[in-house]
């Protein structure tokens, strides 16, 4: 259940940083888009490209995250349908945990 946590987390890094460097990539096309030259046109479909791609990857790597989330839920559904009284142990353990935590401060 942890390492599911770390890759989310990883994910959501991922998709976020994705993101900044697709909005920076698209600003850069928007700000030469007046620029005229076979060196600029060429880089510029490069880039247009790069980006197509990954928007692409950020979408797939979206959905892969969504998959192995759904898939965590059902995980842990199925343990407490299995094992109710464990899930109910370690529920009331973890709440007097948070409890003492939050009671020092």
């Amino acid at each position: 259940m942890n390492e599911a946590i770390s890759d989310k987390a990883t994910t959501d890094k991922l998709v976020s940083d994705l993101r900044a460097v697709l909005a920076d990539a698209e600003a850069l096309l928007s700000a030469t888009a007046g620029q005229a030259g076979e060196r600029i046109q060429e880089a510029r479909q490069r880039v247009e490209e790069t980006v197509r791609r990954a928007r692409e990857h950020l979408s797939l790597t979206q959905e892969e995250a969504a998959r192995r989330a759904r898939e965590a839920a059902q995980e842990a559904d199925r343990y407490v349908r299995d094992n109710p009284w464990q899930a109910v142990g370690i529920a009331a353990g973890l709440a007097f945990i948070i409890g003492l935590l939050v009671s020092r401060r």
